[in-house]
């Protein structure tokens, strides 16, 4: 036993103690409450942004787009940031961020607009790359069913947010600013526990020199095929994750939903898939590799897709998005749960996910520029829905080969 924990921490994994799991297991928990929010919020108000402010489809799609571009920039950053500051306060910083840049583009002038909306990026960035790694480091034997935790929890407060969005701007008479601020207080309660986890866990120095003398070669990631096939996974299914936040609520207007109604739709594909985005880790973990889960998921996207792309009576087009909220609940989850999968130990996982949410988010912040610019030219939904089909096959070959049961 002792032998097993000597190995554990001499590669850079240690599983917490048992006093102090509830408490990484809260404070993860509400990470992954913060995730999402502060970006879901705002495709069901996009259009009231950009009449108000005065944007092209274009440019409102950028107000997406802009975190995600900063979670490309700043990924690669991440896992050198938590190996100067320590994981835990690396992520305390993100938070921080966040709160800042919500405060930010509330400020209803375009420069802060879209200023606030990068500081977004950058915090999320942060948390986004290195809970993977706090979770192979602190629950190494528990990868699947912690992922499982803070992606539901993720998930759960992106679709209340996506619902509650337009109620709170308009019913609630607060208007997209007050509304979109309304979440810094997700921020503040994060940042109040991650504090209590930075002063109850400082990283011994002597662990700080260890980690730092020999810390993994990031390099050496972009020269493995696995590492990219599930880059591109990630990246794919975030691509179409994003242009769902984005324009979902749109293409549900042009089958005849209210304003309103299109919000909660949104909200809706998301709550469906909370099933799916819990078990899909869980189940991972049980079989030697992903691809049969990856099948599933990606085949029943892309029915949902050409579904929508046939259109039909209200019911079925409901039935079309049901499926898709299902599948893609599992593809989030399923993709951040090969993060820690296909590493070996929290260093690697951390770079992996650096690399992954790198080169993975350009697709992504690719997704809601290129779609909005698809629909200004052709001013029709179908060719945007065909090219989210096509996306959709390739999120499924690159996921095949991201689940092959191998280690970067």
């Amino acid at each position: 036993m002792e032998e097993n924990k000597g190995k554990l921490k001499s590669s850079g994994v240690e599983e917490v103690t048992s006093n102090k799991r509830m408490l990484y297991l809260i404070a993860i928990i509400v990470i992954g409450f913060n995730l999402r929010p502060a970006i879901t919020s705002v495709g069901p108000l996009l259009g009231t942004i950009r009449d108000q402010i005065g944007l092209e489809n274009w440019s409102a799609g950028t107000i997406t787009s802009l975190p995600l571009i900063a979670f490309a920039l700043v990924s690669p950053l991440a896992p050198k940031l938590g190996r100067r500051l320590g994981n835990e306060k690396a992520v305390l910083l993100g938070l921080i961020l966040l709160f800042a840049g919500i405060g930010v583009r509330s400020v209803p002038y375009t420069p802060t607009l879209f200023i606030g909306t990068a500081i977004i990026g950058v915090g999320i960035a942060v948390m986004n790359v290195l809970l993977p790694a706090v979770i192979k480091e602190k629950f190494p034997h528990r990868v699947g069913r912690m992922t499982s935790v803070y992606s539901t929890s993720m998930a759960i407060f992106a679709a209340t947010a996506s619902g509650l969005s337009v109620p709170l701007a308009k019913d609630a008479g607060l208007g997209w600013e007050l509304a979109l601020l309304s979440w810094a207080l997700l921020a503040v309660v994060g940042i109040v526990i991650w504090v209590v986890i930075v002063r109850q866990n400082p990283v011994p120095k002597e662990e700080q020199v260890q980690l730092s003398s020999k810390p993994f070669n990031d390099s050496s990631l972009w020269k493995s095929p696995l590492a990219w096939q599930v880059t591109l996974f990630m990246g794919l299914q975030s691509f179409i994750f994003y242009v769902m936040v984005s324009w979902l609520p749109e293409i549900m207007q042009s089958f005849g939903f209210s304003v309103s109604a299109a919000g909660w739709i949104i909200a809706y594909v998301q709550f469906v898939g909370l099933p799916s985005t819990f078990l899909a880790p869980v189940l991972a973990e049980k079989f030697s590799n992903q691809q049969g889960i990856v099948l599933g998921i990606g085949g029943g996207a892309t029915i949902g897709f050409i579904g929508l792309l046939i259109g039909g009576p209200l019911p079925l087009i409901f039935v079309w998005v049901t499926l898709i909220g299902v599948t893609f609940g599992g593809a989030i989850s399923l993709s951040l749960a090969m993060l820690g999968m296909r590493a070996r130990n929290g260093q690697q996982a951390g770079a992996l996910s650096g690399m992954a949410q790198s080169v993975g988010y350009i697709f992504a912040a690719i997704g809601p520029l290129f779609i909005g610019l698809l629909f200004d030219i052709t001013h029709a939904w179908s060719a945007p829905i065909m090219a989210i089909i096509a996306v959709c096959i390739l999120m499924t070959i690159a996921g095949l080969g991201a689940g092959r049961n191998k280690y970067v």
